[in-house]
């Protein structure tokens, strides 16, 4: 692979061009990602201080594990159209290829195991192809628009309608016809406005795609290839993650929980106040120490060995969460005491795997069986063995 262009001899290993950060982000998005598992598959309801680790869960990593995902796939994207480009090969069709194969594993995930993120990030990943080159602020105003689609339209559903307006009977023909017609005409209207957030609504982008052009937008403008150049910026996205996280469990999320559907929408800011934001001060955390500090570039070099295969990895564990949570393996319920460490274990073991890998091969399975459709010929997965 060609390497990418004005790197930062801090921040990139030497091979294939590979971004040391954006790999730990992945890793550590990955152990995230099997904590939630474990919490939303596995766990025995508790009390007492024990429930404080459920909190935390929910709280500090489930849906920040998701979006660290999100933006990271925007990342990803940037990358690999600027790798296209550099090496002059077509968009279009290498990168639907691409987002097919995507799709493909997606399924898999979804019908045999119950996971559906991957086959919605192959359907969201065609915006990106349509609007790579957009300008920065209308990418911008397509992120803002993403936000707030879906809670916009929530809130819509739920405002009250208004009486029809006399004139409006008279518009129709005569007054009897009118006063008939009018009734049903309203009904259908409510039984649609009703009907939005289950079903076309759910067609509409959310902040799954904000994080996208987000994360295509940090690339775009150095934010990945030099953090310490972008700081005030950064620092700015994890003051915003951070405040928004406390404003919601402190004073937004009781208003919310006894609120209408609609009124929760507006409460939320339509997106805007929603605590998955937290992502970004992790996310900008991560590039900041590891861009000031290389250092800790060898000390997490084992998330990055996990990131590396997080496709693989991924798969893997949804599997295994599977395998030990469904009536048809072993139906296992844990305390949070137990589930915690248990996810912990799972996420090393994939780890040592990886590294064990990665020492004869490029690339994890399912990543070379993913560059192999990308790029529709077969990839070379095996390390060429040092001669002399």
């Amino acid at each position: 692979m060609t390497a990418i262009p004005c790197r930062p001899p801090a921040t990139l290993t030497e091979f294939a061009g590979r971004i040391d950060a954006l790999d730990i982000l992945r890793g550590l998005a990955i152990l995230g990602m099997i904590i939630v598992h474990f919490h939303q598959r596995m766990r025995l309801e508790v009390t007492g201080a024990e429930d404080l680790i459920g909190w935390g869960v929910w709280m500090l990593i489930e849906q920040k594990s998701w979006g660290t995902f999100a933006f990271l796939f925007g990342v990803g994207f940037a990358l690999f159209l600027r790798g296209l480009e550099a090496r002059g090969q077509p968009v279009v069709p290498i990168y639907l290829r691409r987002l097919a194969a995507l799709a493909a594993f997606g399924l898999l995930a979804e019908v045999v195991f119950g996971f559906n993120i991957l086959f919605e990030y192959a359907c969201w990943g065609l915006v990106l192809l349509l609007v790579r080159s957009w300008p920065s602020r209308a990418l911008l105003a397509l992120a803002v628009v993403a936000v707030c689609a879906r809670p916009l339209a929530t809130w819509w559903a739920g405002v009250p309608l208004p009486p029809p307006h006399p004139a409006l009977s008279a518009a129709v023909g005569t007054a009897a016809s009118g006063a008939r017609y009018l009734p049903l005409l309203a009904a259908r209207w409510a039984i649609f406005r009703a009907n939005v957030p289950d079903t076309w609504a759910e067609l509409l982008p959310d902040v799954n795609l904000a994080l996208f052009l987000i994360g295509l937008l940090a690339m775009r403008h150095g934010l990945i290839d030099n953090p310490r150049a972008h700081r005030r910026l950064i620092f700015g996205a994890m003051a915003y993650g951070a405040v928004v996280w406390t404003a919601w469990w402190t004073v937004l999320r009781p208003l919310a929980d006894e609120a209408s559907i609609g009124s929760s929408a507006l409460i939320r800011g339509f997106g805007f106040f929603d605590d998955q934001w937290l992502c970004l001060s992790y996310i900008g955390a991560v590039l900041l120490v590891l861009a000031s500090r290389p250092a800790w570039t060898r000390r997490l070099a084992l998330f990055g060995q996990a990131g590396r295969m997080a496709l693989t990895n991924y798969i893997a564990q949804v599997a295994v969460v599977d395998l030990l949570a469904s009536g048809y393996g072993a139906g296992l319920r844990l305390r949070p005491l137990l589930y915690l460490p248990a996810a912990v274990l799972l996420f090393f073991l994939l780890t040592f795997a990886s590294r064990a890998w990665l020492t004869r091969f490029r690339m994890g399975p399912l990543e070379w069986a993913w560059r192999c459709v990308t790029y529709a010929r077969l990839q070379p997965l095996t390390r060429a063995l040092p001669t002399g």
